[in-house]
């Protein structure tokens, strides 16, 4: 009988419709285990669903997990046996830890994590198919190492720090609810790496107005707005072409305002547009916006429509967008290492030039933390001459001859 399981219920239970009209349920091993020697036998548990499930969640269900454990009894394609290092990333994924986080933080976790399950060991296995109890910290040292080089023979240290800090955020939440299987001792805890990123090379002012120049010669503004909307907004690649819409701008109940929500930090900041004065705080991204056609609902388009629908699309993913600013900016003779990213970094690090408070920064930007802000405002030549002179001025006011 097919119908709507509800939550809760236990692996390997069925049930079936009796002639008197009530449902009756059953717990039976796999044909496979049967054949494998499995111990438990098959059970009619009656027909109280309650007393059914505690029968199966407290002695059927785990007198066949222990079983499978300690046997090599073959799993089925995309299920992971008991006490495995991919049944210890099943649990992972389950819990809130893992499915509160941003869809993009939970892909970049599903690689890492995958990275590692797929290692082949020297006897031709996957890593994910060993049980738990084999993988030690020395064990935890040699996939960094083997994580560390690709195939082609590159590092990508940051790339395997990642993946171990992951498999241990993992291992940590795995043993919190599977405290008898899952061993004490972390072994991708406490590793030691380290890694100095290196920094994001800044899109400045001046590579913004190139970069809008040319987008705008090659009949494809929408880029050069989206530039703009990164620098000044301090708006992530995500947010413009996939959350941003007309609605945002000049919301009714803060007509005076731009809604900008980022997205990763959960956070929503209304950017004022106006000064006390009522002169525009961003005059070339309000007077760009106040001529920009309104193709949709969304403020950063396609310039050209669709070859087979003939309507102007959204863009269908951020990859498709960076290959469009990449041929812009390799135009607008703007170097390569120069990325969208940096447009943000850019607008971050003006904000420190222009002396404004680590508050003021982080009231633009939606950072939760200094600390986080930090990380996009760099230091640069203009903020260690301001540097320089306050320390000189200093010295004057005592009566030193720094002049």
């Amino acid at each position: 009988m097919r119908q709507k399981k509800p939550a809760g219920w236990p692996d390997l239970m069925t049930a079936k419709r009796l002639a008197s009209g009530l449902v009756s349920y059953y717990w039976a091993p796999p044909t496979r285990a049967k054949k494998a020697g499995c111990p438990v036998a098959a059970e009619a548990l009656g027909t109280d669903y309650g007393a059914a499930k505690a029968r199966c969640d407290t002695v059927l269900n785990p007198h066949y997990h222990a079983w499978r454990t300690s046997s090599d009894e073959p799993t089925e394609p995309g299920i992971a046996k008991t006490g495995t290092f991919d049944w210890l990333v099943s649990i992972y994924k389950r819990s809130p830890r893992y499915t509160k986080l941003p869809a993009e933080t939970r892909s970049s976790y599903d690689r890492m994590l995958a990275l590692v399950s797929d290692v082949t060991l020297t006897d031709g296995r996957r890593l994910g198919v060993i049980g738990l109890k084999s993988i030690t910290p020395g064990v935890a040292d040699k996939l960094y190492e083997k994580v560390r080089v690709n195939k082609d023979g590159k590092e990508r240290t940051r790339t395997a720090i990642l993946a171990m800090r992951v498999c241990s955020r993992a291992w940590n939440t795995a043993r919190r609810s599977e405290t008898a299987r899952v061993p004490v001792e972390n072994p991708f805890g406490k590793m030691g790496l380290t890694y100095k990123a290196k920094p994001t090379r800044l899109f400045q002012y001046d590579d913004l107005m190139k970069f809008v120049a040319k987008a705008d010669e090659r009949g494809e503004p929408s880029l050069g707005t989206a530039a703009m909307l990164a620098f000044f907004w301090l708006q992530r690649e995500t947010d413009i072409i996939g959350r941003l819409t007309w609605g945002h701008i000049k919301p009714a109940d803060a007509p005076n305002c731009a809604r900008i929500f980022h997205h990763k930090t959960g956070e929503t900041v209304d950017t004022p547009l106006y000064d006390v004065d009522g002169s525009a705080l961003w005059p070339e991204l309000m007077e760009r916006l106040d001529k920009a056609e309104r193709r949709g609902t969304l403020i950063i388009m396609k310039d050209k429509p669709d070859r087979f629908k003939k309507l102007i699309l959204p863009w269908p993913d951020r990859f498709s967008f960076a290959k469009a600013v990449a041929k812009v900016r390799k135009a607008a003779d703007i170097p390569d290492e120069v990325k969208f990213m940096g447009l943000r970094h850019g607008g971050n690090t003006e904000g420190a030039e222009a002396n404004l408070t680590d508050a003021q920064i982080r009231a633009l930007s939606g950072h939760l933390t200094t600390a986080a802000m930090l990380r996009y405002v760099q230091a640069s030549k203009t903020q260690r001459v301001e540097g320089a002179r306050k320390r000189r001025d200093f010295r004057t006011k005592k009566g030193n001859a720094s002049e």
